[in-house]
């Protein structure tokens, strides 16, 4: 089948070099978000779907608003675009191209998870399972009937980034699987149940903030859901402190004072529980375990973490 495929982030690496590989089918072209400035020198830099695209020799188009410029598309004359992680919704003009449909790998179990951070939002849920959903897409925002899902478990310790890799690397098989069925003409479609749908919007750096008065297991899932990025963050004394690594205790206290601190961590009461600072970063300074870090920055017990505070946008 001639593809086009869709997509920005890194999640759909593997299933693009999965169909630039595949002798039965032939990507005609990819479609991607324009360059953007990134990094502190905030120069132009391409996705990573571009590159892949570019070194395998394959036509790369980048709209700044594919509903208003889709021409170059209609002319690849695709049986089917396959839709990864792309940042805009696509119109009904632009789903209507491809001869057989347009399908999107999707990082949740839907209709749970619809929207922008689907591997975060199942992490802070305490969801038990994730998984790859192959959908035909509609106009909505991710409610297209399903094809098929892969599902995995989502372990006691898995943050955002390790979640995020092992679902791009499942999302090929579900992918090879989706166009054979389309190919055979057994495609399923089965309609998503909207009643038990939930929504993840879009994360910004605040999100990564704790709120001390909720319970040390719910700001445990949001350190693990938050890492990479934007990161979970307290500020103390003045300072924002990064978390990487924290864990659940018993006990408790007024929320945000510290309990005690030492080379097993910084123990911090929140709304129930204690939440354990394992591993923490000041801004602009290294990652460190917490023992290592209180020798250069003293924590002392009955100090208290602010309930609230701003980041940078």
């Amino acid at each position: 089948m001639k593809i086009v495929f869709c997509g920005t982030g890194d999640i759909g690496l593997p299933s693009l070099e999965f169909l630039a590989g595949c002798s039965s089918h032939d990507v005609v072209g990819v479609i991607t978000q324009p360059d953007r400035p990134a990094g502190r020198d905030m120069k132009l830099r391409a996705s990573a779907i571009k590159m892949a695209a570019v070194a395998r020799g394959i036509p790369v188009f980048q709209p700044e608003r594919i509903r208003k410029d889709f021409s170059v598309l209609a002319g690849w004359l695709p049986d089917v675009m396959v839709v990864a992680a792309y940042g805009q919704i696509l119109p009904r003009a632009v789903l209507d191209i491809p001869r057989i449909g347009c399908l999107n790998l999707h990082a949740s179990l839907l209709p749970r998870h619809r929207g922008a951070s689907p591997i975060q939002s199942a992490i802070i849920s305490g969801d038990a399972e994730t998984g790859i959903t192959v959908m035909f897409m509609d106009e909505g925002l991710d409610t297209g009937d399903i094809l098929l899902t892969r599902s995995i478990p989502i372990g006691p310790e898995e943050t955002g980034g390790w979640l995020h890799d092992r679902l791009a690397g499942i999302a090929p098989g579900a992918l090879a699987s989706a166009l054979a069925l389309l190919a055979s003409g057994t495609a399923p479609r089965t309609p998503q149940d909207s009643s038990l749908a939930t929504h993840a919007r879009k994360l910004g750096r605040h999100d990564g903030r704790l709120d001390w008065t909720a319970p040390a297991a719910a700001l445990a899932r949001t350190v693990r859901a938050m890492n990479p990025w934007p990161g979970a963050s307290a500020r103390i004394g003045g300072s924002v402190l990064k978390i990487h690594r924290a864990s659940v205790a018993p006990g408790g206290g007024p929320p945000g004072m510290v309990l005690s601190s030492g080379p097993e961590g910084i123990a911090v009461a929140a709304g129930e529980g204690t939440l354990v600072l394992a591993e923490v970063q000041l801004e602009g300074r290294n990652r460190l375990a917490a023992g290592d870090f209180l020798r250069g920055f003293p924590v002392a017990p009955d100090s208290k973490f602010d309930l609230s505070f701003s980041v940078s946008p």
